[in-house]
């Protein structure tokens, strides 16, 4: 009876560890230290049209069980990308799920028509970027955003899986996860980082550049658990769950609110070998009691 394999949006995974984006590169720097095929899947750090630097240092901040970042989506973009990391994963025994970024819903679309034809086995939108043809307003912050941008890359994006990643700075994230499913999104990953803010007190001075950041680690598990468990009960699509996981009993507490599979984020800074730590703990559990992963997806039972 015992299976690691999970299937989302129809694209099988032979255990539901994923790295999540932005944590991990393109997987070329991890394969240092362990054989990355042991993955069930790979996140691409967020992807856009064209190169971008990033936003100005201090960016990063530590804080209590977990981080701040500011990064701003530096990365190569996306012809880099098809040029390169797309062939390299391509040969490797993992599900790549290409993260894609933009500024406005035409960004989307551009780079969607570009990773038709790539060797990608999924999309993922990341959906927290600012929409600057909008007066500044975050795609995920507004159903009628997340649904947009979603329908917008689904018409433009035919030959992948469209996981839309939800923002966790919203009102009800529940209406968000229906706004995906309405626009046609395959699956659904969450949480996304919180928005907070490192000060220091000497200066009276934010620590971060840009003033804020995107709060991630250990400190965010409880209200991403919960949010999974809302979205579950709000869509019918597959979920990825990600926020704070750090072990395989985090995997099964994420299962069991609703996932079928989850990001590993944050942990893989402070423990590089962590995703395979949590693959071969998860395998273990597994075998030794003879269960199948799948059967745990939204098995919570609430206090009466």
């Amino acid at each position: 009876m015992s299976n690691l394999k999970v299937n989302v949006a129809g694209v099988e995974f032979k255990n539901p560890i994923i790295t999540a984006s932005g944590t991990f590169g393109f997987g070329r720097e991890y394969d240092r230290f362990y054989n990355i095929d042991v993955l069930g899947g790979l996140c691409t750090k967020g992807l856009t049209l064209k190169p971008r630097q990033g936003n100005p240092y201090p960016r990063i901040a530590e804080s209590p069980s977990g981080m701040l970042n500011s990064v701003g989506l530096q990365n190569p973009g996306v012809d880099h990308y098809l040029a390169t990391d797309d062939i390299l994963l391509s040969k490797r025994d993992v599900i790549v799920i290409a993260n894609v970024a933009g500024s406005c819903i035409e960004d989307y679309i551009a780079i969607a028509e570009k990773m038709n034809d790539s060797k990608a086995d999924m999309i993922e939108l990341n959906i927290s970027c600012p929409n600057v043809k909008e007066g500044g307003m975050a795609f995920g912050v507004l159903p009628k955003n997340v649904e947009a941008v979603t329908a917008a890359v689904k018409k433009a994006c035919k030959n992948k899986p469209v996981i839309t990643k939800l923002s966790p700075n919203v009102s009800c994230i529940a209406d968000n996860a229906r706004a995906a499913e309405q626009g046609g999104a395959d699956g659904i990953s969450l949480i996304n980082t919180l928005a907070g803010m490192a000060v220091n007190y000497k200066t009276k001075k934010p620590i971060l550049f840009n003033n804020t950041g995107g709060v991630s680690g250990a400190c965010v598990k409880p209200i991403a658990l919960k949010m999974v468990w809302d979205c579950f009960n709000a869509v019918k699509i597959p979920i990825i769950g990600l926020g704070g996981i750090t072990s395989y009993t985090d995997v099964l507490e994420f299962m069991i609110c609703g996932a079928r599979a989850v990001e590993i984020g944050t942990h893989n800074f402070t423990q590089p070998l962590g995703a395979k730590d949590i693959v071969e703990d998860l395998t273990k559990y597994v075998e030794e009691n003879d269960i199948d992963v799948n059967d745990l997806v939204g098995s919570l039972i609430l206090n009466a």
